[in-house]
């Protein structure tokens, strides 16, 4: 989601030795590493998180937290505390100290968001603890300032990241290639298709042609995957710093909107989960916002869902070599020989936790027995909920809307992003009815 405001640090991608100790990037994937040679080998417990209340014979919040857990509690937050240190002492060092202040109190705000999440009544509506990580973040950062040492433990992209790559010990290898094939329609069909025409929409409609570079920025960060993708194409055609912010600002907003109203629109009008999720994988701009929401919808849905979005990840590679071509033959006019651009930008643009996804759903496909396989999820899957609550508490403590309404004020920028926007819910929810209602295609299910 928000990459600790990822707009304000864009840096050329590369592929020196020392990234894979000193960028967080690739500290997600060595986190997750760590947690499943754990779990796989049996050293590794489960975190021990608030239980359900609200039902009959728990009735009582007392219920949520009984005493014989608080030193389960205490030793899950240390080793959550340890964990995400160890990636930020080798990749953010200056910030070290401050995230060490600040990681208790982000903990026990997730720990709230658990409690919360864990009243059956209102769970039972879909108001989980990730939902609940969301309000909550959002009314401290819009009601108090944040102290720094607060924000230095604000890591939406380290949590999500981490948690994303456990998933993929989750999905196994034969189902995401199977998945995958009817996913390309979906992911590769309608998010070229959506970026083309927003982009024209930008020049020939809203008379954007003074600012090609936030045009082209919003169209990818709208069809592609949100930041990641607004940062990449904003570098590769040369878009101001304020240009890429402002995108990625866009972007956030609307991704907490659709997280939040989609799985409830989807139920509302009663769309079959596994559409559902595959219309949520293609249209929700960020990869952890889409898990999010399409578990509201079940572990099927959410499985779709995931692989959708990760293949359509893989574009940002692919478009961002795109853009530069183009901006540079096109709008610079120089040949395509003498420019900067190389295949090799396609494979360090793909965000590096898709390795680690892809390298944990070989490992559990191929090779462990079934046995250790049920064991180790069950575990991973638990670590992977914190890590996302602990994401979205990040998310709702990074949104303020203050700022929010000084973006708004773009409106070439806001009809561009909402214009295309609604024609990608069109488009992908027409896709996800052709490739995954079953009566075009067989699923693997």
């Amino acid at each position: 989601m928000s990459e600790e405001k990822a707009g304000k640090r864009i840096t050329k991608n590369s592929f020196e030795l020392k990234n894979l100790w000193e960028k967080s990037s690739w500290w997600t994937v060595w986190l997750g590493a760590l947690l499943i040679g754990g779990a796989i080998s049996g050293f590794l417990r489960g975190p021990v998180l608030p239980r359900e209340w609200g039902a009959e014979g728990v009735e009582s919040i007392v219920n949520a937290v009984p005493t014989d857990i608080y030193g389960g509690i205490i030793l899950t937050a240390l080793f959550a505390l340890l964990l995400f240190g160890l990636a930020v002492y080798f990749s953010d060092r200056d910030q070290f100290k401050s995230f060490i202040k600040g990681f208790p109190a982000v903990f026990l705000l997730a720990f709230l968001a658990y409690i919360l999440g864990n009243y059956v009544p209102l769970s039972h509506y879909g108001f989980n603890d990730v939902i609940w990580a969301l309000i909550i973040g959002l009314v401290i950062s819009n009601i108090f300032e944040l102290p720094d040492f607060l924000k230095s433990a604000v890591r939406t992209g380290l949590y999500i990241k981490t948690g994303l790559v456990l998933l993929g010990a989750s999905i196994l290898f034969n189902r995401m290639l199977a998945l995958g094939a009817v996913g390309l329609g979906v992911a590769w069909i309608v998010t070229p298709t959506v970026l083309i025409i927003m982009y024209i929409f930008s020049q020939k409609v809203l008379d954007m042609k003074e600012n090609k570079e936030l045009a082209i920025t919003i169209s990818t960060a709208t069809s592609v995957c949100g930041v990641s993708a607004a940062i990449a194409s904003g570098t590769a055609s040369r878009a101001k710093k304020e240009e890429i912010t402002l995108a990625i600002s866009i972007t956030l907003i609307f991704t907490v909107l659709m997280m939040v109203g989609m799985p409830a629109l989807i139920q509302l009008l009663g769309i079959d989960a596994i559409i559902g999720g595959a219309w949520l994988g293609g249209t929700i701009d960020a990869t952890g916002a889409v898990v999010a929401a399409s578990a509201m919808l079940g572990s099927e849905a959410m499985e779709v869902a995931a692989i959708i979005k990760m293949i359509q990840n893989i574009l940002i590679g692919v478009v961002a070599f795109g853009i530069a071509v183009f901006w540079i033959t096109r709008y610079e006019n120089k040949k395509t020989e003498r420019s900067e651009v190389s295949i090799k930008q396609i494979f360090t643009r793909i965000p590096r936790f898709i390795f680690g996804f892809v390298a944990a759903s070989l490992i559990f496909s191929f090779l462990l027995s079934e046995p250790v396989v049920n064991s180790s999820l069950e575990i991973l899957d638990a670590y992977r909920g914190l890590f996302f609550t602990l994401a979205f508490i990040s998310i709702g403590l990074d949104s303020d809307f203050s700022e929010m309404s000084d973006t708004l004020k773009n409106s070439s920028a806001i009809k561009l992003y909402v214009g295309g926007q609604l024609l990608n819910i069109l488009l992908t929810l027409l896709a996800a009815f052709i490739f995954f209602s079953g009566h075009f295609f067989e699923l693997p299910f």
